[in-house]
């Protein structure tokens, strides 16, 4: 194994301890974690993952994952969800999700969903919303919207000149808001966990 496919083990180690702990391992636990004989081998390694910008350090001297240490593999191949086609490599560029769902991370948040009056539009009870969070949303954006003091995530339509709020199952009624209706954000993604 070269020295670049260990650094990569070693990283995966890392990624995997961190998602656990949200935190780095203290060199005493890295060289039992990754079998290294001194901590001499750690900050060796470290080192080599800041020159490749999976890690950088603080200006107390800690370790902290970059950017790049989140990053992850997003293949060139999509895989088809009709007939299934032969196998290929599918080789990979480095993704992180944060910049596919996120532009303007300071107006950024997840809600999650409770309910299924958005099932037909693909948004399931317990799935992660990502919400950009603005006042202004145009007719067919899903929108997080204010009525009546309570908040509800729908489809932004116009009915008459006003704005309704269309559920994406016939079991809920529209909204016609009788009163204000106000914009919480704009949804530009969702997050669906399976296990």
């Amino acid at each position: 194994m070269s020295d670049f496919d260990k650094d990569f083990d070693y990283l995966s180690r890392l990624q995997d301890y961190y998602a656990d702990n949200r935190c780095l391992p203290s060199y005493a636990r890295l060289m039992t974690l990754l079998g290294f004989a001194s901590k001499s081998a750690v900050s060796k390694l470290l080192t080599r993952l800041q020159l490749q910008q999976f890690l950088t350090r603080t200006a107390d001297g800690d370790w902290v994952p970059t950017e790049r240490f989140f990053e992850r593999s997003l293949s060139s191949q999509p895989v088809p969800a009709g007939m299934p086609v032969a196998a290929r490599d599918l080789g990979s560029d480095s993704f992180a999700i944060d910049h596919y769902l996120v532009e303007n991370p300071s107006r950024t948040l997840m809600i999650p969903v409770k309910g299924d009056s958005m099932i037909d539009a693909g948004i399931h009870s317990g799935d992660l919303a990502v919400i950009e969070r603005r006042s202004h949303a145009d007719p067919g954006d899903i929108v997080v919207a204010i009525v009546d003091n309570e908040f509800t995530l729908k489809t932004l339509a116009r009915e008459a000149g006003k704005f309704i709020l269309q559920p994406a199952n016939p079991a809920y009624p529209v909204i016609r808001p009788q009163g204000e209706l106000e914009i919480f954000g704009v949804l530009v993604g969702l997050v669906r966990k399976y296990r």
